[in-house]
């Protein structure tokens, strides 16, 4: 099977858009900032994502764009990034010490020496300025041309990563396809007498198995310790039953899809049926919303209306969708206010969950692509169990 990835054709035309919103805001260069733990900005616009330390994307409004890493991540920087020119600065090495760490053969360049190559600017977006940290921030400020202007530049970047190319979009099917895979490992690993920890290592070894690059979360938790919001796999062992709630987000490509879906290990009672009846109707009534053009705010009240019709408002914590991408949470993230529509193109992830109900904790995650007409569901297992508990209340893939 070919391999699904974002061509580097798609990386020109991403800095092209980004160009033309800042000529539409009169900015001179962008400085597109990451690291190993806030890659998204970063990934989407050079495809770099760092290990351990720091890297950055400058975009001018003439001229190529230029990469910076550090050191240790140069071979890496070299092998992902969409664009050849590559520089080093001290400043960007390993994020967490604070030792000056001697690299003898490395050949830096610095901010001053950077931004002069530019030529004269006035006015500099920073798309990153909130996973910056204050050094490296000082660092830039003082080396800046002088009256040069800093302003926050990470709408710019959302603004760009709202809607998906089909690319994106094929790399956010795999990822989901990987999900599932990984999702129904670790339901057939859940019976009485293993550890939550048994389940989450099933989940992991089906998903690199599958070709995941990155398991960025696996949160299970069962029994008394679903009452949370989330929860780490322990050594805690699973009860005949125990309700358990998994959540598995999947990274391909730098694309990340989450599942999650409640289950019963072993003999299920009334009560927890009637709890699971409730999320899986929850999340018909949210997908029932969910077509380019409607109001996104409609989804969110027509929910917690639903919640609140069955009295169980005060366990419904957060809005029960948001978008997903090149991180497990962006943009839309829409309350009962937002105004906003959705689009065809975008990518979402159902989130529809209660948390400290007298039975416990859970959630229904589904990632979805929105079209003109509706939706169309990236993971047919959750598409799967949720029609099937509909139907019969029971999950055939814990029996086989």
């Amino acid at each position: 099977m070919a391999r699904i990835e974002i061509p580097k054709s798609e990386f020109r035309e991403r800095v092209d858009r980004l160009r033309q919103l800042m000529d539409q805001r009169g900015i001179d260069v962008c400085f597109v900032y990451g690291d190993e733990y806030r890659k998204e900005n970063l990934r989407y616009i050079s495809n770099y994502w760092p290990i351990f330390e720091r890297g950055a994307a400058i975009i001018s409004r003439n001229g190529e764009p230029i990469v910076l890493a550090a050191p240790e991540g140069e071979m890496v920087c070299k092998e992902m990034s969409a664009w050849p020119d590559i520089r080093l600065v001290p400043d960007f090495m390993c994020v967490t010490v604070t030792d000056d760490i001697e690299y003898p053969f490395a050949h830096y360049t610095d901010f001053k020496t950077l931004f002069r190559g530019l030529g004269p600017f006035k006015k500099i977006a920073i798309a990153g300025l909130d996973a910056m940290s204050h050094d490296v921030m000082l660092a830039i400020r003082n080396n800046l041309p002088e009256g040069a202007e800093i302003v926050d530049g990470n709408d710019l970047l959302m603004e760009l990563r709202k809607k998906k190319s089909a690319n994106e979009i094929a790399c956010l099917k795999e990822a989901a396809r990987i999900g599932d895979e990984a999702y129904k490992a670790l339901m057939k690993a859940a019976r009485p007498g293993r550890t939550e920890n048994e389940l989450a290592a099933a989940a992991h070894e089906a998903a690199y198995r599958e070709g995941a690059e990155l398991v960025p979360f696996c949160l299970v938790s069962s029994g008394q310790r679903v009452n949370t919001i989330i929860g780490r796999a322990t050594n805690k062992v699973i009860e005949d039953g125990d309700m358990v709630m998994a959540a598995l987000a999947i990274q391909y490509q730098g694309y990340v899809t989450t599942i999650n879906f409640p289950f019963v290990v072993g003999k299920m009672s009334e009560e927890q049926k009637a709890f699971i009846d409730l999320l899986v109707e929850a999340e018909a009534i949210a997908l029932s919303h969910l077509k380019a053009g409607n109001v996104q705010g409609d989804l969110v009240r027509a929910v917690k209306q639903f919640f609140a019709k069955h009295n169980v408002s005060q366990y419904d914590l957060y809005p029960p969708m948001h978008g997903c991408g090149l991180a497990e949470a962006e943009s839309p993230y829409p309350n009962e206010s937002t105004t906003g529509v959705f689009t065809a193109g975008m990518t979402v992830n159902t989130d529809v969950s209660l948390f400290g109900h007298p039975v416990g904790s859970n959630r229904v995650e589904e990632s979805l692509l929105i079209t003109e007409d509706g939706y169309e569901s990236m993971s047919p297992l959750v598409r799967g169990l949720s029609e099937e508990w509909r139907k019969s209340r029971k999950l055939s893939i814990l029996e086989s």
